[in-house]
């Protein structure tokens, strides 16, 4: 296929250097063209500052931009790509902001964080497929599965629910592991000390629904370590980490009640 892509920055950078293995990159559209020009020199594809410069004879644009950009940007390159395929890689971002201003569109979403010196195992990354035209979808299903044993068409209800849900698994956990890095920093101990910890954690959570190996004192009904550890950030005068703690101990008792 022939593929240009709009936006050249991670999500770009690793999708483009991915499909640049079987497919032609043509163009790589971005209003940074410093930024164009060095995702261009990466899969042999041409860097393109102005969206009347874009090649319309290609198959598919993949639109990898902020959720807040994807509609102007679809308004401005529609017109010059008027027969091709427009696709975005958003999770939260409903096909129907495409297809409000465009014929051919669709959704061509990777279930993965990405930072550039990241490398991404793609055979078993998630990819979430939909598109207004069957053929389209048929098409789309055929590029990703070129990728990953993990295709799936599902509707942009459906994806919306999966990027909330890794707002709280990816982003959420992550900064759990920022705020234990603070507490440890503050008294001069080693953060890599819970590495094992988190990546065991981590690996229980993917063999196990989550809920039935949570461990520690506000599972145990340990009030006097949940005091404890209230105490401790009271007097480390951590108003912001005492407050999230109260709340995941309560979340994480509430759960057990329900359960």
């Amino acid at each position: 296929m022939k593929i240009s892509f709009i936006g050249a920055g991670r999500v770009a950078h690793h999708l483009a250097k991915a499909l640049s293995a079987q497919h032609q990159i043509v163009d790589v559209y971005s209003r940074s063209g410093t930024a164009a020009q060095a995702l261009a020199d990466q899969v042999a594809a041409r860097a393109v500052s102005s969206a009347q410069d874009l090649n319309p004879e290609i198959d598919i644009a993949i639109i990898a931009v902020s959720d807040q950009a994807i509609e102007s940007v679809v308004r401005d390159i529609g017109v010059y790509l008027p027969k091709v395929c427009l696709v975005h890689t958003s999770g939260s971002t409903a096909m129907q902001v495409l297809s409000a201003v465009h014929d051919r569109v669709g959704v061509f979403y990777p279930l993965q964080t990405f930072s550039f010196e990241s490398v991404i195992d793609w055979s078993n990354t998630p990819l979430l497929i939909e598109a207004k035209d069957p053929e389209d979808e048929k098409q789309l299903l055929q590029l990703a599965q070129q990728m990953s044993q993990r295709v799936y068409a599902y509707s942009s209800e459906q994806r919306l629910s999966l990027h909330l849900a890794a707002v709280f698994a990816c982003n959420f956990s992550n900064y759990c592991f920022d705020m234990a890095q603070q507490i440890v920093d503050a008294k001069q101990v080693d953060f890599s000390l819970l590495h094992p910890l988190v990546l065991e954690t981590a690996k229980k959570a993917t063999q196990h629904p989550p809920h039935s190996v949570q461990t520690g004192p506000a599972k145990r009904g340990d009030q006097n370590i949940l005091n404890l550890h209230q105490t401790l950030l009271n007097d480390a005068a951590r108003q912001d980490l005492q407050q999230v703690y109260a709340l995941l101990s309560q979340q994480i008792q509430q759960r057990e009640q329900y359960a």
